[in-house]
């Protein structure tokens, strides 16, 4: 008797720490949301993308010859360049209070209708309050597909010269 009780008990206690496990682990979505791949052909010039990552929106544009021409040194370490193509690509919030910038096409800048903060192309600070640029989110190139998410060398460089957090 005191067996099959001890059995019965050994079955019950496995299957509780299975449940248990499970209850754990990470669903499925949070899991995929980790990393989101973007094929960078798709870009047209000057045209903001709002992509998401994490539940965060992502800014996504391709810069035009004449940005690229005019860039400042500063504005060029911004730069993510895949396959020749310069591209701005950012965390899409605010640097002072969170809120989400609009982008202006024929200004070629964003502006924070919550404090009046002013952003350029390149993601830079033109107006405060905003303390910094947009904050641009883990990234690794390959080919011409960008990986958010995940850290390649090209992210590591910028965040070693603080250029992002």
């Amino acid at each position: 008797m005191g067996k099959a009780f001890g059995a019965v008990a050994g079955v019950g206690a496995i299957g509780s720490l299975v449940a248990m496990k499970k209850t754990w682990d990470p669903l499925p979505s949070v899991k995929a949301a980790g990393f989101t791949t973007l094929d960078m052909s798709i870009y047209e010039e000057n045209v903001l993308v709002t992509e998401k990552w994490r539940g965060k929106p992502i800014f996504v544009m391709k810069k035009t010859e004449a940005m690229v021409s005019r860039a400042t040194e500063s504005q060029k370490a911004r730069d993510i360049v895949i396959s020749g193509s310069h591209y701005m690509i950012a965390i899409g919030l605010c640097t002072h209070l969170g809120c989400i910038p609009a982008y202006n096409a024929a200004e070629e800048g964003f502006a924070c209708a919550c404090h009046g903060g002013q952003f350029d192309w390149s993601g830079e600070v033109t107006k405060v309050p905003p303390p910094r640029g947009f904050d641009i989110p883990p990234f690794k190139i390959d080919g011409n597909i960008l990986v958010l998410g995940e850290a390649g060398p090209e992210y590591t460089k910028m965040k070693e010269t603080g250029i992002t957090l």
